[in-house]
């Protein structure tokens, strides 16, 4: 049997056999916690020295020689690689905590270590694990309903408590010196996107687009009433600003789609082809006569746009983008207020969508298309300028 990181457990004559790597070292009962309540407090006491005026920043260097200084949590315990299985637990509750919260990763796990030192003290005096356990549920219940007692309530006019919400998050944070500016788009941005139900305001942040382009200043930050698309007008005659756009939300695609199966076509006339590729022009340019009669300036697609129909749409004077991602097509339907259509030949004025205006710009060396100025938007995106560092 080959040496391996795992161990093979046999029954020989009953007695088991264990076969381990070389060097490896086996614990057991108290011994094995007394270790993983070590590795815990190791960890917590790595991150101890990020929080605090005088915290500091940690230079981590991975296998590859990349080197990364930050003071989040997260990334320090991501960049750590720990191989501990309880130091992966604790990557995994910072994890938890940041894709839950967005922050207080750091005390997630200082916390963790701090309790763990504690529950030390309890077993030194032989008492058993699940009574330890049993207190701290206990003391999760008294602490949460304390908490409770003593939390002040907010409402959604208070823009004021909103924003010292939002800079507290960002305190430490590369972002810290423009806090109280990203405090005031993120409110804003929140409370945009916010939907009364049943009785209770309940923001999304699925419905909040974070664009980030290198480049400028972190004040070039912006709130945008609207989507920004990554992507840029499919052809240069085509309109690159509309004013009081009229746009048709896609699912399907401007072109002649290929038959599922294999199919053949039998042509004994040359007048048959002009009539096949004229028959496939008609059909583009019947989407584009759709478009016209609805009064549509503007499209975007999930799916493709043939050279053809950029021609008609061109011609037209409509603005169009193809292959916009699903998740972005969606916010756009509901910044817009339209509707996704997956066939053209059904769709109708009460499926358009609404924009102030519609732009590509330049931002760094992209071009970037700006649906924006929406009546009520109720998805917004916020496009993050800045140079990066390697703390980041």
């Amino acid at each position: 049997m080959s040496s391996g990181t795992q161990a093979y457990l046999a029954q020989i004559g009953g007695v088991p056999v264990l076969v381990l790597k070389e060097g490896t070292q086996r614990a057991f009962g108290k011994e094995a916690m007394r270790i993983n309540i070590m590795v815990a407090k190791a960890v917590a006491e790595v991150m101890k020295s990020t929080l605090g005026p005088k915290g500091m920043d940690k230079m981590l260097i991975d296998s590859l020689g990349d080197i990364t200084i930050t003071n989040d949590g997260a990334t320090i315990l991501d960049e750590m690689d720990v191989q501990h299985p309880i130091g992966k637990l604790l990557v995994e509750i910072s994890k938890t905590q940041d894709d839950e919260v967005g922050d207080g990763t750091t005390t997630a796990v200082i916390l963790a270590g701090a309790l763990l030192e504690e529950a030390e003290k309890l077993l030194d005096k032989n008492i058993h694990p699940t009574v330890v356990v049993s207190g701290f549920k206990k003391a999760l219940d008294v602490a949460t309903e304390h908490l409770r007692k003593i939390a002040i309530p907010v409402k959604r006019d208070d823009v004021t408590t909103l924003k010292k919400v939002a800079s507290t998050a960002m305190h430490g944070k590369i972002s810290e010196t423009v806090k109280d500016y990203f405090a005031e788009l993120a409110v804003k941005a929140m409370l945009q996107v916010a939907e009364e139900r049943n009785g209770k305001w309940v923001a999304d942040l699925d419905n909040v687009q974070i664009v980030k382009k290198h480049g400028g200043a972190l004040e070039d930050t912006q709130l945008v009433y609207g989507i920004v698309v990554d992507k840029e007008v499919v052809h240069a005659a085509m309109p690159k600003r509309v004013v009081n756009a009229k746009i048709a939300l896609l699912d399907a695609p401007l072109e002649v789609e290929k038959p599922e199966i294999d199919a053949e076509i039998r042509i004994n006339d040359p007048n048959q082809i002009r009539a096949f590729l004229e028959e496939e022009e008609n059909i583009l340019k019947s989407y584009v006569d759709k478009f016209k009669a609805l009064g549509v300036n503007a499209v975007f697609t999930t799916k493709g746009i043939d050279d053809m129909a950029q021609y008609y749409l061109a011609k037209a004077g409509i603005l169009a983008v193809r292959r916009v991602k699903r998740s972005d097509i969606e916010k756009l339907v509901r910044a817009t207020g339209g509707r996704l259509v997956t066939n053209i030949e059904d769709m109708t004025e009460a499926d358009l969508g609404f924009a102030g205006l519609i732009e590509e710009r330049r931002i760094g060396d992209e071009k970037m298309v700006f649906v924006e100025q929406c009546k009520n938007p109720k998805a917004v995106s916020i496009l993050i300028r800045g140079w990066l560092r390697e703390a980041c």
